[in-house]
């Protein structure tokens, strides 16, 4: 009786779970740690962009201000990649052992730190440039009446307005965004490669590695793992400030949007439009920077299609491949010359006979 019971359970009741708990686990710890706010975030802003863009005035001031949004992105990005190469310069500077580049490098990081940036951007657009373009007219005619001419200096200063392509209002905001994000990039740079362990840097000269090679070969790729999300955070920083740039008279978004709110006496419509643009942008853009962060998280698991496209991607951007490229081309350009000068050579040899 018993082992017909135990045949019948056997033989009716569902097979037990057999899954593995720790992929089940690794599925739900995945999944927590997903950006489900980013999902909620643009859900809701495309619900509220397809609701407004329904009303004709919400149409009319997009209109408007969607002509600024090339602005804005064009010059957060010329004034970020500025600011790099100039706050990895100043970061350098403050750690190198020379006396005078070290205190010159903490003079300016103080001064500029110390200055907001709309004054700033006043400063160098409406201040700065105006006095420089007068001191350089002075010196052109001073070149001129000496008859020094060296590739047309003299003369091209002499002839210099404000008004000039050259000196646009645009590279003049980008110029003093420039200079006031460095002095703020310039101390993460140097932090960074603070961090890296004194003993790496002694290793690699043991190896007889200069500074320079030292730096770029084994301080900077690590410090970059580590400063990669403050870079990030001063980039989206950087976009917002942007909008200071429009009190001189760069037609940004927001200076589009001004320019709406008067033309068509709609404040709150034409403001929540702007809002809603610098939004998307940063929104965007940190999603960028999460991805570049996850890419570079040695900790984190990527999918086998990504590592196979990256590797790809990295080994076409590699310079040693394009060498391998141009070797090999010079090697069967070189083959087949002197395979064809073999083949005239036969041919005449043949021709004499």
């Amino acid at each position: 009786m018993v082992l017909k019971l135990m045949s019948y359970v056997e033989t009716h009741l569902p097979p037990p779970d057999r899954s593995n708990p720790q992929k089940r686990n690794l599925l739900i710890n995945r999944l927590k740690k997903a950006p489900w706010w980013l999902l909620v975030i643009l859900i809701a802003l495309f619900y509220i962009v397809s609701s407004l863009m329904q009303i004709d005035v919400y149409n009319t001031i997009w209109r408007g201000v969607e002509e600024g949004i090339k602005v804005t992105v064009r010059v957060s990005i010329r004034a970020y990649a500025f600011a790099l190469m100039l706050g990895l310069l100043i970061a350098l500077m403050r750690l190198s052992d020379n006396f005078f580049l070290c205190q010159f490098s903490t003079l300016y990081v103080e001064v500029v730190r110390g200055i907001p940036t709309l004054i700033l951007v006043i400063y160098v657009a409406l201040g700065l440039t105006p006095e420089l373009v007068k001191q350089a007219n002075v010196a052109g005619k001073w070149l001129v009446d000496q008859q020094i001419t060296i590739f047309g200096i003299g003369a091209y200063f002499k002839t210099l307005n404000i008004r000039d392509p050259s000196i646009s209002l645009e590279r003049r905001v980008v110029l003093a965004l420039a200079v006031s994000y460095s002095a703020f990039l310039s101390e993460i740079f140097r932090a960074g490669i603070q961090s890296i362990d004194r003993g790496q840097i002694e290793a690699a000269k043991s190896l007889g590695l200069k500074r320079p090679q030292v730096m770029m070969l084994v301080v900077l790729p690590q410090a970059f793992r580590i400063i990669l999300p403050p870079l990030g955070n001063d980039f989206i920083a950087m976009l917002k400030e942007s909008s200071l740039v429009s009190v001189v008279g760069v037609e940004d978004i927001t200076r589009r949007g001004r320019t709406m709110s008067t033309a068509t006496f709609r404040v709150f419509e034409t403001y929540n439009v702007v809002a809603l643009t610098y939004l998307a942008l940063t929104l965007t853009l940190a999603l960028v920077v999460k991805i570049i962060e996850w890419h570079f998280d040695e900790r984190s698991p990527k999918p086998h299609w990504y590592r196979v496209i990256t590797s790809r991607i990295g080994t076409l951007l590699s310079p040693g491949t394009y060498w391998f490229l141009l070797v090999d081309l010079l090697q069967r350009g070189w083959w087949m010359l002197r395979k064809r000068s073999h083949k005239k050579k036969k041919k005449r040899d043949f021709m004499i006979k």
